[in-house]
C-alpha cells in the first residue's frame, strides 16, 4: 500500500482513506467520500468501490483496468455534501496514467446519503486526453 494517502492528503494511507477500505469509518461527507473512492481506484479495491455505490445504479463489476495507475486528483467545486446535507455533487479532476501515456477524467459527480450513509449516485464525465 502506498505510504502517502492517494487522495491527496499528507496524511499516511493507513490513517487516511485506507480506514475507509478497511471499514473502520465512514466518510463524513460527500468529499471525503470521493477522496476515499479515488484511493480505492488507485489502489484497486473493487469491493470498496463497489459497496460506496448507490445500490440503484451499482454495476455488477467496478471495471478496473490494472493498466491504469491513478496518480493525482484535484477538488475543483463542491456543492453540498457536508454533514447536515442529503445530497452533494464534487467536481474534480483525475490524473492517470495508461500504459505510460498521461490523461485525466473530469467529472462532477453526484453523491446522496443512502441508509445513513454517503454513497456515489451518477456522474457526468469529460474524459481528456493531452
Amino acid at each position: 500500500m502506498p505510504a502517502t494517502c492517494p487522495c491527496g492528503s499528507s496524511v499516511p494511507y493507513r490513517d487516511c482513506c485506507g480506514r475507509f477500505h478497511r471499514g473502520e469509518a465512514a466518510a463524513a461527507t460527500a468529499e471525503q467520500l470521493m477522496r476515499s473512492r479515488f484511493s480505492a481506484f488507485a489502489v484497486g479495491d473493487e469491493t470498496y468501490l463497489l459497496h460506496t455505490w448507490h445500490p440503484s445504479a451499482r454495476p455488477p463489476r467496478a471495471g478496473l483496468d490494472r493498466r491504469v495507475r491513478w496518480v493525482r486528483l484535484e477538488i475543483l467545486e463542491t456543492t453540498g455534501g457536508s454533514v447536515v446535507h442529503t445530497e452533494g455533487t464534487v467536481r474534480f479532476r483525475a490524473h492517470y496514467l495508461d500504459r505510460g501515456r498521461p490523461g485525466e477524467l473530469e467529472e462532477n459527480s453526484r453523491f446522496v446519503r443512502h441508509e445513513g450513509r454517503w454513497v456515489y449516485a451518477g456522474a457526468s464525465p469529460r474524459q481528456r486526453l493531452p
